[in-house]
């Protein structure tokens, strides 16, 4: 195992700059996951930290080691990428076993590791069967395998899961979780999903446009983001946002730009007159008589919640609550957001002002 660090990181092509200077230190041990839209630079600083792309400024260290270039099989790293990429003419145990055959490592030991990797993936019945006789999961275990096997310092992932259906990509976050707490080798992974970052990393790094938007835990990101962007793009549904400004005089309140007034806490720090957005989650709304009015538009149940889509004047509104309610769209429906988890950005830097 080893550490990662990633150093003020640019990559160029041509006049292109498609990374700005990234900064990340990734502990021994550590499961990190990358996410962002699409084209926010993320899949090419994994290929850099893998030596498939030249890195044009900055350094990539492993270990005390700078890798920037070192070829990618000396780097000691094992990457499973979006597609199963398994050749269809060997079985699975050919399949998993064929860096180490390159390697020239001795018969026992590649029939011992692939065994021990067979036997943490479950696919033990599996071995002397052809990709073409798997199901996608299975394939998606088997390119696993094949990265257990080598034991390297750190492990690369690529969007793994992005070829499964729903049901399939739940259980596979589960595995890969798993995996990680019994092999403890340092991870990073890279999807667009955030409910996948949120459930699966130790720590997430938000990408946009070749910055770095935020680091931190799934917890920290959902509870403290640092900007509007985090705060959007963490969280499904995702953070109401609402943009208008503090009430200039009489009771501090926000005015939404659409006219509708919402209860401010006596310690937001924002000053009068000051144009802000309000961010409030989908479950820190409650549907209260002392709340605002909101016109339903339409009421998804779920089983567990029910999701309520409104409007509040002209701006949108989610919220989610756990109440069987007899609504329809149309009703009115008062809600009154919990101010202890209220958000207020700054509405030109988009940064997220103190509340207390």
């Amino acid at each position: 195992m080893a550490s990662v660090n990633v150093a003020n990181v640019r990559k160029n092509y041509g006049h292109f700059e498609v990374l700005h200077g990234v900064d990340i230190d990734i502990r021994d041990g550590e499961f990190v996951i990358l996410v962002g839209p699409s084209g926010c630079g993320k899949s090419t600083l994994l290929r850099m930290i893998a030596g498939l792309e030249e890195i044009s400024g900055g350094n990539v260290s492993i270990g005390s080691k700078v890798v920037n270039n070192v070829a990618p099989k000396e780097r000691d790293i094992a990457m499973v990428f979006q597609s199963y990429a398994l050749y269809p003419h060997m079985t699975v145990e050919a399949n998993m076993g064929f860096s180490l055959r390159l390697g020239k490592a001795p018969k026992e030991q590649i029939k011992a590791r692939v065994r021990d990797a067979a036997q943490i993936l479950g696919l033990e019945h599996l071995l002397d069967r052809y990709p073409r006789n798997l199901s996608g999961g299975q394939r998606q275990r088997v390119a696993m395998g094949r990265a257990i096997v080598r034991q390297p310092q750190v492990f690369l992932f690529d969007e793994p899961l992005s070829n499964l259906d729903a049901k399939l990509r739940v259980q596979m976050r589960s595995e890969i979780k798993q995996l990680h707490q019994r092999l403890k080798t340092t991870t990073i992974y890279v999807t667009h999903d955030q409910i996948e970052a949120m459930t699966m990393a130790d720590r997430i790094v938000v990408m946009r446009d070749g910055y770095v938007e935020q680091i931190g835990s799934p917890l920290d990101l959902y509870d403290r983001p640092a900007n509007l962007f985090v705060a959007g793009f963490i969280g499904s549904p995702g953070m109401n946002v609402i943009k208008g400004k503090i009430s200039v005089s009489g009771p501090l309140e926000f005015i939404a730009d659409g006219g509708a007034h919402l209860p401010l806490p006596e310690t937001a720090a924002a000053a009068r007159g000051t144009e802000v957005v309000y961010g409030i989650r989908p479950e820190h709304l409650i549907v209260s008589p002392e709340g605002v009015s909101a016109e339903v538009a339409v009421i998804e149940p779920t089983g567990a919640e029910t999701q309520i889509n409104a409007k509040l004047g002209s701006d949108p509104l989610v919220a989610t609550v756990r109440d069987r309610l007899s609504l329809q769209a149309g009703d009115t429906v008062r809600m009154m957001p919990d101010l202890t988890k209220l958000h207020l950005f700054d509405a030109k830097s988009e940064k997220r002002l103190p509340i207390g």
